[in-house]
């Protein structure tokens, strides 16, 4: 794996600030059946990923372990030409349910939402 190709701290949501900005002040959602995505412009250089996943909603602690590699894994390889976010994942029940196939396609449809969804926010504050 090379550098550009980690998911070092500069590409995650590290604080208790930085989450209450996304979940405050969301310009962006996009809604599934197993996950929401919370997403707001940031000024960093890339896009940021936080997660959030809690116990009640998937209870096995290797459930909640794969989940957060793949969404890592998928956010990892996500194209940077896009606008640049700050991101929040919230699992809802089901969500261990699904193989990593599934969650994998499940994750970047929403990412489509959430991008297309922001460009259509920004072309309509610049008109």
């Amino acid at each position: 794996m090379s550098a550009d190709e980690s998911f070092g701290k500069a590409r995650r949501l590290l604080n208790a600030r930085d989450y209450s900005r996304v979940f405050d002040g969301a310009e962006a959602k996009a809604s599934h059946r197993h996950v929401l995505l919370l997403a707001k412009s940031n000024d960093k250089p890339g896009h940021r990923l936080g997660l959030v996943i809690a116990k009640k909603n998937v209870r096995l602690a290797v459930q909640r372990n794969r989940i957060k590699r793949i969404a890592r894994e998928v956010f990892r390889t996500l194209p940077d030409s896009e606008p640049k976010l700050d991101v929040v994942l919230l699992a809802r029940r089901g969500l261990d349910q699904l193989d990593n196939s599934e969650l994998s396609t499940i994750l970047r449809q929403q990412w489509q939402k959430l991008v297309s969804h922001m460009s259509q926010n920004s072309q309509g504050t610049e008109t």
